[in-house]
Formats: C-alpha cells, structure tokens, sequence
C-alpha cells in the first residue's frame, strides 16, 4: 500500500494567487521524527562522552592518589632521614673544635696513640657512586635520594664516631701542668743529683709550697697510691688509649685507688 499524499493549499488574499504543496506522510513524519531526534541523539552522545570522560578522570584521579601516598610516605622517609643527618651535623659541630692547647698535646702523642684514634669513610665516595646512576622516572629520583641518604647518614655516622674517639683521645692526653710552681728539672739528659754522674731524667721537677694540691693532667683512673723507693709518695694515673701519668715526692696523698 502507498504512502498517503497530502496537498496543502496557500493562497494570499492580497494578490489572489495559490500555491500548492503536496506531501508525502511518511517521508514527512520521518523529517519531523528525524528532526525531533536529532538533538535526543545528540543528547545522548555527550551524555555517553561526558560519563566515559568522568570514569575516565575518577580512574586516573584513583591512580594519582596512590600515586600520591606512596610519594608522601617517600617523602616523610626523607624527612626523618635528613632529620638523622642534621642531628648527626650537630653532633659533629659540637665534638669538632678542640681546645687548641689540647690539639698541641695531642699532636706530641707517638703515632701509634694517634692511630687507636683515627679512621672512617670519606663522605664524598657516596655522593660520586650515586651521582651516576640513571634517573628515568619520579620514583628513581627517590630511590636515589633514599640510598643517597642512607650512605650519607652511615658515612656520617662513622665519622661521629671518629670525632668522639678523637674528642676522648683529647680527654686522655695531659694537656695541662698538674701544679702551679717553678720548674727545677725537665725530661731528659742531666747529672744524677746524688751521683753527679751524667743520667736521664724521666720526667718533669716542679717545686710548691708543701701541701700545694697536685691536678691530674687528664681524664683518667687513679691506678695506684702508695710510697714507691724512687719516687717517694707515688700516685699512678692511667688514661684510655694506653696512656699513663705518674706524680711523685708528693708531701700526702688525697685520693685512693
């Protein structure tokens, strides 16, 4: 069966004249159809575009936040490691310095004393070993600046320990004169004052008034304190680092073993 045809008629009164218009139904209906779907269809694909662009962004925004948590637990790794090394600096800053008549002392120490003191890494070894490897992505950046950190603070932390074994080997060197008075004999050759024969003088002579306090020279242990034939009242002094200071013809003594 055809499709139904419509003639519409349309005259204009003024002039008189008419025109006619004949349409079919269906292609008719199929324009209106068409025309009143068009922008339903358009509707629905940006609808369609909007939603696939919102899973889109709610998945990499997903990504992102992982991404940033593990870049937030890598950067408060950081901190507490660059917290470790300033407090290591610290440490080291305050240790450093020594008392410049204590460096004089220490300097006069035999070599083999020196050596129970000193060792350690040096520092810049770590910085060259990791300023060569490839960084390709943000992750490798902290994966370099953690093992970065890591040596530094262990390097660091060696070197403390050098510091304070450095500082101890100050603490034990007798850097200062155990009493106030007038130097009479120094160490080394001189005549036996009883033989007046030629000798070696092992040690320092320094003349008080009796009773006058005696100070040790360094930190150490009161090893003895008894009367010894050529020293007469002896007090024995040993220090770490195989150190050892003795004060003898002392008038009394004030401190025991």
């Amino acid at each position: 069966m055809g499709s139904r045809r419509y003639t519409v008629i349309i005259a204009d009164r003024s002039s008189g004249v008419v025109r006619r218009v004949t349409i079919s139904l269906r292609p008719f209906l199929a324009a209106v159809a068409g025309t009143i779907a068009l922008p339903i269809l358009i509707g629905l694909g940006a609808r369609w575009s909007a939603k696939s662009e919102v899973a889109h962004l709610r998945s990499t925004t997903a990504a992102l936040n992982v991404e940033n948590g593990s870049y937030r637990a890598a950067t408060g790794e950081l901190a507490g490691q660059i917290q470790s090394l300033e407090d290591v600096i610290h440490d080291l800053g305050v240790h450093a310095d020594l008392d410049p008549v204590q460096a004089h002392a220490m300097q006069k120490l035999p070599a083999v004393v020196r050596s129970r003191a000193v060792g350690g890494a040096s520092v810049n070894a770590a910085v060259s070993e990791l300023s060569n490897l490839p960084i390709t992505s943000p992750e490798d950046t902290f994966g370099v600046l953690r093992d970065l950190l890591r040596g530094l603070e262990t390097r660091l932390s060696s070197v403390r320990r050098v510091v304070e074994r450095r500082e101890a080997l100050a603490a034990a060197t007798p850097s200062i004169w155990p009493a106030h008075g007038w130097l009479t004999g120094t160490f080394g050759g001189r005549s036996d004052p009883f033989t007046g024969e030629p000798g070696f003088h092992q040690g320092l002579d320094i003349s008080t008034d009796k009773g006058d306090p005696v100070f040790a020279t360094a930190d150490g242990t009161v090893e003895s304190a008894a009367y010894s034939g050529d020293f007469g009242n002896l007090i024995q002094v040993r220090h770490d680092f195989g150190l050892m200071t003795r004060y003898g013809h002392l008038s009394a003594f004030a401190v025991k073993p």
